[in-house]
């Protein structure tokens, strides 16, 4: 450990960890929409592509990108409308999703394809301009530049993407338990409206970042 992080940094850094993954988002809500729509086992595929929009931000700090993200209007610009059109959509997706049976349905089953949903969960994290400009000034603080960046950058992301696998899993596993309590269509049309909701706030906050703040 001593060669890649000091044990007392990793452990600071896993507590950061912690804290990030915990904070609502929209990839905590893409991960509790899946698990309400598709149950637990479908459901996660969503939160494994939100881990490798979490590897392609990470790589882009690590490769030095995410500065220009920091520093460059238009390339933060184009990103984070494309994330704000997308969250729509899925705002969108949700406010229409159909109600009916509480077990997963065929159209359901067909629209929730596995390389579906971790394309879903990839396009979300990966859109995030903000996030990456975070990791950017957050993740520098826990290296050690005496030592090699890369094995440092890899113990950071595979602990980030531990951490926020198990929290997806409670997110998703919560909304999935929700399918055995609804029992109208008017409480599961309740459910999926607010959702969308969730979506297009989630839109809305991301649509009021700018850059000079991040």
């Amino acid at each position: 450990m001593d060669i890649i992080l000091a044990l007392e940094t990793w452990l600071a850094f896993l507590l950061a960890c912690w804290i990030i993954s915990l904070s609502p988002g929209a990839g905590a809500i893409a991960s509790m929409a899946s698990g309400l729509n598709y149950g637990f086992a479908r459901g996660y595929w969503t939160a494994i592509g939100l881990q490798l929009g979490l590897l392609a931000q990470i790589g882009i700090v690590a490769a030095g990108v995410g500065a220009v993200l920091a520093t460059s209007a238009l390339a933060f610009s184009l990103i984070k409308w494309f994330g704000v059109v997308y969250l729509l959509y899925l705002a969108y997706r949700q406010w229409q999703a159909p109600v009916g049976k509480l077990e997963p349905s065929e159209q359901n089953v067909m629209g929730g394809r596995p390389f579906q949903l971790v394309l879903r969960g990839l396009v979300i994290n990966a859109s995030n301009p903000k996030a990456v400009v975070f990791m950017l000034a957050v993740l520098p603080q826990f290296l050690d530049i005496s030592q090699p960046l890369l094995p440092q950058y890899g113990l950071m992301a595979l602990t980030m993407v531990a951490v926020d696998l198990i929290v997806m899993a409670g997110y998703t596993g919560l909304a999935a338990r929700v399918l055995r309590v609804l029992r109208s269509q008017r409480q599961q049309q309740m459910v999926n409206r607010s959702f969308a909701g969730l979506f297009a706030g989630a839109a809305g906050l991301l649509a009021l970042v700018k850059r000079a703040t991040v």
